[in-house]
């Protein structure tokens, strides 16, 4: 490559960096490659051929988002390979909620400086999420931005696509009283929150390092760092063996705000609290920053990172193949004719 700018990198972009930076990210991409991929990393647009195969009515699925103040987090710990689990992540687990199987995922990255290593390191996350999720890596962006983001900061977000027959698509319609709501558990905090996370356990100025006892040995900042689950796959398979009525993906707004977006009106969720497997760093969040119950359900997935609806008669089968596709799912709940919602109790 010939291309070489000596006023752009005095400038402070070095577009030889990001030549470096592909490179080095090649070997992470080229783990994500599935059969429709037709394109490599360099050209202006990545090509995916679906194959729809079984499929009579192709339906695309999509959704995007990023890693949040997650990030800073990584900058504290200077611990990059995980996060891009968390940015395919949050996209792949949206569109699973549809019924629909991921196909292909772009990021783009936003740096104060392009460190080629670094950028190689977040990558090497990303392809870990698509291999996790079954989707392609099949492109994305790099971007040096320097004034606009500090030397050694950046900002990490992508999308996803994926495919659903649309016969397929789940149907919340047929839900009714006495339906099972199903828990998946989450591995921690996930990637909301954030920013109240970061407020009540003060990480810029506090010991994060230090393995704690009440963590299991782990320390605050590898506890908040562990990755977002990826569902999909266990889903996917549920999905072929159960009549699957509803799926809610656990972020921000907690169980308030996601478990009724699967719900119809006139129905709500009723959540026995004492079946729920709430990890320790929630515990040490509610008490270091005395916050409310209500508060800590309405913020964070307190354990559960993904809800599940089926029928009573469902529900043993439904968790025999959720375990046997490395799931300890468990029922958290029931329906009820309720206009509230989600009742904690």
């Amino acid at each position: 490559m010939k291309s070489y700018s000596e006023s752009y990198k005095a400038a402070g972009v070095d577009i030889t960096a990001g030549y470096q930076a592909v490179e080095l990210m090649k070997k992470h991409i080229a783990r994500t490659v599935t059969d429709g991929v037709m394109s490599g990393i360099g050209g202006f647009g990545g090509l995916f051929e679906m194959d729809l195969t079984g499929i009579t009515k192709p339906v695309l699925v999509s959704g995007t988002d990023g890693v949040g103040t997650k990030l800073k987090l990584a900058f504290l710990m200077d611990k990059h390979d995980t996060v891009g689990i968390d940015c395919v992540a949050m996209c792949v687990n949206d569109i699973i909620c549809c019924g629909a199987k991921p196909l292909f995922f772009l990021d783009y990255i936003a740096v104060g400086k392009n460190f080629p290593e670094k950028i190689a390191s977040i990558v090497s996350g990303v392809a870990e999420g698509c291999v996790q999720s079954g989707a392609a890596l099949i492109g994305g962006e790099t971007a040096e931005m320097p004034g606009f983001y500090p030397e050694n900061e950046y900002d990490l977000a992508g999308f996803a696509v994926g495919v659903v027959d649309k016969d397929k698509i789940l149907d919340n319609r047929t839900i009714k009283e006495g339906d099972v709501v199903l828990a998946l558990p989450s591995s921690g905090v996930h990637s909301n929150g954030f920013s109240l996370v970061r407020r009540v356990l003060d990480v810029e100025h506090e010991d994060i390092k230090t393995p704690l006892e009440e963590l299991g040995g782990k320390s605050i900042g590898e506890a908040l760092l562990a990755p977002t689950k990826i569902y999909v796959k266990p889903m996917l398979a549920l999905f072929e063996q159960v009549n699957v009525k509803a799926v809610s993906h656990i972020t921000g707004g907690g169980f308030y705000e996601n478990i009724p977006r699967s719900i119809p009106k006139g129905f709500g969720a009723k959540i026995d609290k004492a079946a729920l497997q709430i990890p320790p760093i929630f515990d040490m969040i509610a008490k270091k920053g005395n916050i409310p119950e209500r508060d800590m359900f309405n913020t964070f997935n307190m354990g559960v990172g993904m809800s599940v609806i089926v029928a009573k008669e469902d529900a043993e089968k439904a968790l025999e193949v959720l375990q046997a596709n490395g799931e300890k799912a468990y029922v958290m709940g029931e329906i009820v004719t309720s206009e509230e919602g989600v009742v904690i109790c």
